[in-house]
């Protein structure tokens, strides 16, 4: 296990038909061998798995990876879950470039990211 950190960027949508790389994320997250999520790693050292947020024009948001009450995986900004961005089966993604990833956005739509790299 070791902690990587992971771009997403937006993959193709309507709006955005070859994808954005101005719209995604770089998050800091322990996986294992096979490329998922270490849970132990990610429990023992949650402060270590941080996320910001670069979405066009918009300031940068910067937060953490959480484990909500409803079981799901989300990025997390401020207190509370009003603001959080919940993952769709995060803990069954493979984090490899390439690979594709669903996220809930602020505007309450699931959108698709690809990885783009892992360091």
């Amino acid at each position: 296990m070791s902690f990587k950190t992971i771009r997403l960027e937006l993959a193709r949508t309507r709006e955005f038909p070859d994808g954005s790389s101005q719209h995604g994320y770089e998050f800091v997250l322990p996986i294992d061998e096979s490329g998922h999520i270490d849970v132990e790693a990610w429990r023992a050292d949650k402060s270590r798995c941080t996320v910001r947020r670069f979405w066009g024009d918009e300031a940068p948001e910067e937060g953490y990876l959480v484990h909500t009450r409803h079981r799901t995986w989300a990025f997390s900004y401020a207190p509370g879950e009003e603001d959080d961005e919940p993952f769709f089966r995060f803990e069954d993604h493979l984090f490899k470039p390439g690979e594709y990833v669903s996220l809930t956005g602020h505007d309450g739509a699931v959108h698709p990211f690809k990885v783009v790299s892992i360091k």
